[in-house]
């Protein structure tokens, strides 16, 4: 030690640590001295007080030791690590040693319903292995991907914590993507990383033939980041590497991909902004947090398996039409807990006698569970099926045993008596019966020294400092007989002993040390075999969480009239679709969606503020929705699995990070463009809005042309870009269609219905009006487009406010116009003629290509009263 006393030893041990904090038992409590106790004073709003040592004054705070696991939670949370030393009775004396560091990855004491992961990445020949473990479960995963699937599956997992590989952290750009995701990044020893140590580690702790027979033999990055999670839980001492008992690979190929910027557009499992509901908030009816964190894995990750989905949905559909059966499921569920995480506490030694009673009773509601789903009700749904999945026979077993083993009520701690049945174990029997007998002679005792001596204030007790005891009132301690030996004097009374009494203290010590070790060994060997049997609880909680992910969307179908999805070769056909959220929120006006083989390309125009994105998005999630195996919000729906979604809704101001909204913009397309497929559905909101005019017009329409000629995936577009309407007249498999207002009296109604064709103006003015600008601004703005469309310009504005008048030339895909700040006359640009139409050239094309059946009765009166306009101004 550096100094001698408490404080030293602190000190001593602080130093043996790279942990952020030191925990240090002592006694009843928990202690922080110096630096450390100041942080934690602030961080856990402790009060901090002074000890002294050898001459010096150290700051010192403290948790009581019950309550360490609590405070640790806070610390953890915010990216601390903390280590935590134990203090060992030795030779009368104790001792102190570090025995576990608890880190945001490495956390089992939680009761969240969302998975804690901690992860690992290694980058190798420009792809990156990467391994992911939950330690309150066990479950454990590795896989290698490239730099864009990296950072989907950290923000789709989001673990708590995060390793590096040495090759990673050079790499600034990565390393702040990453920690972006508000993982805590944690540095961990080289050698960890090393393939061959690595690949030992995994072989010693889920068999030699494992990583061959998941298909990761080659996958020497995957195995290196799996070797690093597995040393650093082993380094921090949690004490749950048994838990681990599958190699689980996956492939990204298997799911549909979501990248990061379409998980957030579409708020699966986290809003965007303050308040409002998530998809994940509203669909999760769950009774269990294994049911919740099953729920919420499957919105982030749809599959492409027609079979599973088919399957999935055969059992939702049977308990949707089951209500008597579903509701029983569910309050059998309930009366469960949450096995995995208990299967990882007996691993690390940390469960109690209640948490063994949990499993025990968790593992009766599985046959519980199998007879609801086994019963006529439900038929031959697949749900039989699940339930069959753990070993039925071996968890009867181990649930017997535990019935037989422990108490009823057992207490809190481990070291204490009444762990254990009677009748379990004839020794403990016998000690029981004798600790019993003695305290029985402890009760009678008051009532039998008074009737002997008379002594009407005579009672009995105990206490940490005297033991047993007899005490007497002072107006009666002259009649005590010679042999009470008096103990200690206190105001009305004093207390005595006899040597009987001291007999009799030190048999019941006898029995409650002799009894509380047996009990604390039958117990651990108890809890051993639990923990042998982690892999069975952990097929066991899988199964009760599928099941009660199945009956919350069931329920959810039920209550809000969602239909069962048909899933199909080619096309999505959505009759009467709502978004999911949104529905719960206002009375939802519902609309078709039809993306078929003539028209994949959907452009969507219509005014602001009219529904265009929440039409976009809740088509999006009904895809997303039928691909986890759920009911979807529409009156029908046929839908053709994709390999994809992609969405640019929106783009997020990151100037603080160097990037301007448009760049954001642009990287997003360049991602949707890069990856998405003709099995893709792609999601585009105001792409070049952020731009100048001719900019922003051109991206546009080139990307429109890349997605339609190239991709070719199933693609709506919405835009502001009237002029992009005419793309269906060159590119075959476009097709426009519009969100509906009606204008009567200069009112503005939208109808948030979507009609064929495209809409034939904004109403940018009705909307700054409805967003509150004041009077005058949007009195002038009408006086100003009305000007404007008397002069034929077109509507069209970019990021630098300029209006725009252009004509396209579909034929050449080419534009020509003028540009101006102020609506006035500008110079001509890029004009290759003299910019200009004749009008009633430009009328009677416009007539020509004019389907009166489809234009609705509004739209069709605005054209005439703008071609009227047009051939006036000729005149």
């Amino acid at each position: 030690m550096t100094e001698e006393g408490i404080v030293g030893e602190f000190l001593t041990l602080k130093d043996e640590t790279d942990a952020d904090l030191l925990a240090m038992q002592c006694g009843d409590f928990y202690e922080f001295f110096a630096e450390d106790a100041e942080l934690v004073g602030e961080e856990l709003d402790l009060k901090v007080s002074q000890k002294s040592s050898h001459g010096s004054s150290y700051p010192m705070a403290g948790v009581p030791l019950s309550e360490l696991t609590a405070y640790l939670k806070v610390l953890v949370e915010r990216g601390y690590r903390v280590a935590v030393a134990d203090q060992y009775e030795v030779d009368g004396g104790h001792e102190r040693a570090i025995e576990r560091v608890v880190t945001p990855g490495t956390l089992l004491e939680t009761t969240e319903t969302e998975a804690r992961y901690l992860a690992a990445v290694v980058e190798a020949g420009g792809g990156y292995g990467f391994a992911v473990a939950d330690v309150t479960t066990g479950r454990f995963h590795a896989t290698e991907l490239d730099g864009d699937e990296l950072l989907t599956e950290c923000y789709r997992f989001g673990p708590a914590e995060i390793l590096p590989g040495p090759d990673l952290r050079a790499d600034d750009g990565l390393v702040e993507q990453l920690r972006a995701t508000d993982a805590t990044l944690s540095l961990h020893a080289t050698e960890a990383f090393a393939p061959g140590q690595a690949r030992q580690a995994v072989e010693g702790q889920f068999g030699a033939a494992a990583v061959s027979s998941v298909g990761l033999d080659d996958a020497t990055a995957a195995i290196r980041a799996a070797g690093a999670v597995l040393s650093y839980v082993d380094d921090t001492g949690v004490g749950v590497l048994a838990s681990m008992t599958r190699l689980q690979p996956y492939d990204t190929g298997d799911s549909v991909a979501l990248d990061v910027t379409t998980q957030r557009n579409l708020e699966l499992t986290a809003t965007m902004g303050e308040g409002g509901h998530s998809l994940f908030d509203v669909l999760d009816h769950t009774v269990t947090s294994a049911g919740g964190r099953t729920l919420r894995e499957r919105l982030c990750r749809p599959i492409q398996d027609e079979g599973e989905l088919a399957r999935r949905a055969d059992c939702v559909e049977a308990l949707a039409g089951a209500a008597l059966a579903r509701e029983r499921l569910r309050e059998t569920l309930g009366e469960g807990y949450d096995i995995a995480r208990l299967a990882s506490k007996a691993v690390s030694g940390s469960a109690d006698a209640r948490d063994l009673l949990r499993v025990h009773d968790t593992l009766v509601v599985l046959d519980d569970v199998a007879e609801v789903v086994e019963s006529p009700e439900l038929g031959d749904s697949p749900l039989a099926g699940v339930v069959e999945r753990p070993d039925r026979a071996e968890a009867e077993t181990l649930a017997t045993e535990l019935a037989d083993a422990l108490a009823a009520d057992p207490p809190a701690g481990v070291r204490e008596g009444g762990l254990i049945r009677q009748g379990y174990h004839d020794e403990l029997d016998d000690l029981i019966e004798g600790h019993e007998a003695a305290l029985d002679w402890m009760d009678g005792l008051a009532e039998r020294e008074q009737s002997r001596l008379g002594i009407t204030h005579l009672s009995t007790g105990r206490n940490k400092t005297d033991g047993y005891y007899i005490q007497v009132g002072n107006s009666e301690t002259d009649e005590v007989p010679d042999d009470y030996d008096e103990i200690k004097s206190l105001k009305n009374a004093k207390r005595y002993t006899t040597e009987e009494l001291a007999e009799r203290e030190r048999e019941i010590f006898r029995f409650e040390e002799r009894r509380g070790d047996l009990e604390h060994e039958l117990f651990t060997g108890l809890r051993e075999r639990v923990a042998e049997h982690a892999e069975l609880l952990q097929d066991v909680g899988r199964a009760l969480a599928e099941c009660d992910t199945l009956s919350s969307l069931a329920v959810h179908a039920v209550e809000n009239g969602w239909t069962r999805p048909e899933l199909v070769v080619s096309g999505i056909d959505i009759e009467a679709g709502r978004h999911p959220v949104v529905e719960q929120e206002v009375e939802f006006v519902p609309n078709d969606l039809t993306l078929a083989a003539e028209r994949e390309f959907l452009l969507v125009t219509g005014p602001n503020m009219s529904g265009k994105s929440t039409y976009m998005r809740q088509n999006a999630l009904i895809a997303l929705l039928a691909q986890i195996g759920s009911f979807v919000p529409a009156r029908s729906a046929r839908i053709a699995p994709v390999d994809g979604i992609y969405t640019r809704v929106g783009a997020l101001d990151e100037l603080a990070q160097g990037r301007s909204t448009f760049m954001v913009e642009m990287s997003e397309l360049a991602n949707i463009l890069h990856s998405a497929t003709e099995d893709s559905l792609v999601i585009l909101d105001e792409v070049g809005r952020g731009t100048a005019t001719y900019d922003g017009i051109s991206i546009a329409w080139a990307a429109t042309e890349y997605l339609h000629n190239e991709v070719r995936a199933k693609t709506l577009f919405a835009t502001h870009y009237h002029e992009l309407t005419g793309l269906t007249e060159h590119l075959d498999r476009v097709a426009n269609v519009h969100i509906a207002a009606d204008e009567r009296n200069g009112e503005v109604t939208f109808l948030r219905t979507v009609e064929e064709g495209p809409a034939d103006r904004s109403y940018g003015v009705h909307v700054a009006d409805l967003a509150g600008v004041p009077g005058p601004v949007v009195e002038r703005s009408q006086d100003v487009l009305a000007k404007l469309r008397a002069e034929k310009a077109i509507e069209a504005r970019g990021s630098s406010g300029e209006t725009v008048q252009t004509v396209f030339d579909l034929d050449s895909a080419s534009f020509r116009g003028s540009a101006s700040a102020d609506g006035g006359q500008a110079a001509d640009g890029n004009a290759e003629t003299d910019g200009t139409v004749p009008a009633v050239e430009s009328v009677v094309e416009a007539l020509r290509t004019t389907d009166v059946a489809e234009t609705s009765p509004v739209e069709l009166m605005g054209k005439v009263e703008r071609w009227q306009e047009e051939l006036d101004d000729e005149r």
